[in-house]
């Protein structure tokens, strides 16, 4: 495993040397140290590389990953995995706002709780989070999957696409055109396999889901003043 320290080595010099996979990745496992909050750790990588952050991320930790598998030891600030295309993230505390936006692939894993608008305008992205969410979660999703193993905040789902949403606990509130929609059989499968995927225990029976009435994909007339 390769190390970079934070302390002794620049963020953009730290971020290059990771880029630098692309080409070349016959080292494939890299250890961050003493991150102490820096924005934008691991950003843009696209190479099916293992980075593990020893400590907690500031703002977008993980955006635009491409292939790789980002582990943080720490919690993580606004923006983590914002538009990911593919791999792993996982993080072993909480997670800021909007965790997961507009992510087009790949698997986000929060151990711990998620502030507001997990998951935001989702294309593709699934996302599971163990614990809690905050409020507007799911705001205009329109693909993936979110997994909520805690309970949800006020407006889950607004104004909610083709996104499939999956909450074990209690919802405060569930946003415009967001309805609670029957657990089929492909669902409690598809839920097995991601629960499966980030480690948690909890049973796909133990969930509801919840999707788009589809009431506000066309004009109107009524509507109109």
């Amino acid at each position: 495993m390769q190390t970079l320290d934070m302390a002794e080595v620049a963020l953009r010099e730290m971020n290059a040397t990771l880029h630098a996979q692309a080409e070349a990745t016959n080292q494939t496992a890299w250890e961050i140290l003493n991150p102490k909050g820096a924005h934008a750790i691991a950003c843009g990588l696209d190479a099916p590389i293992e980075v593990t952050v020893k400590g907690s991320t500031g703002y977008y930790c993980g955006g635009m990953n491409k292939q790789a598998t980002i582990h943080i030891k720490g919690s993580a600030g606004p923006g983590v995995a914002e538009n990911m295309m593919s791999g792993t993230v996982v993080i072993e505390g909480d997670a800021s706002q909007y965790a997961g936006a507009t992510g087009h692939g790949g698997l986000l894993v929060i151990k711990g709780n998620a502030s507001s608008r997990c998951g935001i305008s989702m294309k593709g992205i699934d996302i599971v989070v163990h614990g809690n969410i905050g409020h507007m979660s799911a705001f205009m999703a329109q693909s993936g999957n979110l997994v909520v193993c805690g309970d949800a905040g006020e407006a889950l789902g607004d104004s909610l696409y083709e996104a499939r949403l999956f909450v074990r606990g209690s919802v405060k509130s569930l946003g415009a055109d967001c309805i609670e929609k029957e657990m089929r059989p492909e669902h409690l499968e598809l839920l097995a396999d991601l629960l499966d995927r980030a480690g948690a225990t909890a049973r796909p029976e133990e969930f509801r889901r919840y999707g788009s009435a589809r009431e506000l994909y066309t004009f109107k007339i009524d509507n109109a003043y």
